[in-house]
């Protein structure tokens, strides 16, 4: 029996997934039932890969926590999610071991595109969609902000810790640092 390839083209399709950002969960996801049939189909021209879509409402009621109301909630319209479209931006203040107060990092961001939670909700549902790189940082959604019921005001945020993504937020009086970007919808 002749095997389907050689071990050479063997070699050089492990370099092609590894160059691709293909990794060892892909390879045997994409070996289970029929997906490389699929894939096949498409190698030779009778089927086509469309990317999916994913819209987020950034007009919609933004998710409230339990006790807080919502102070400003910016709205965006209907938003293509596309991880290569947003920027985390960092303050100089919050840049080189300095530290910005809340307050004065909102008038910084005033007339810039911010995400507002909507989005970070969005993620939330659908984790498989935040990119690999936002791990181990507290990535902030400006465009919307809350009033606890204490008065204080506060901005949420998207954190990777363990296996799962959660949300937690930092409140406005509080000194933020470079571990805290904004999400910035870049043009």
């Amino acid at each position: 029996m002749r095997s389907v390839m050689t071990s050479r083209q063997a070699a050089e399709f492990d370099h092609a997934l590894e160059r691709n950002g293909w990794t060892a969960e892909n390879v045997k996801k994409a070996s289970e039932g029929k997906i490389l049939a699929d894939f096949l189909e498409v190698i030779l021209g009778y089927a086509e890969i469309k990317r999916i879509e994913h819209l987020v409402n950034c007009d919609a009621d933004p998710f409230v926590p339990n006790g807080w109301s919502v102070e400003e909630h910016r709205k965006g319209g209907m938003v293509k999610w596309d991880p290569r479209r947003v920027v985390l931006h960092l303050s100089k203040k919050q840049q080189g071991g300095k530290v910005v107060e809340g307050n004065n990092l909102r008038k910084e961001l005033a007339n810039m595109p911010v995400l507002n939670a909507n989005v970070l909700d969005f993620l939330l549902a659908n984790p498989h969609l935040i990119p690999k790189e936002w791990k181990g940082k507290l990535v902030f959604f400006w465009g919307t902000i809350y009033c606890h019921s204490d008065g204080r005001l506060g901005v949420r945020c998207l954190l990777g810790y363990g296996d799962g993504w959660h949300w937690n937020y930092h409140w406005l009086d509080s000194d933020w640092d470079d571990s805290t970007p904004a999400a910035l919808l870049a043009s």
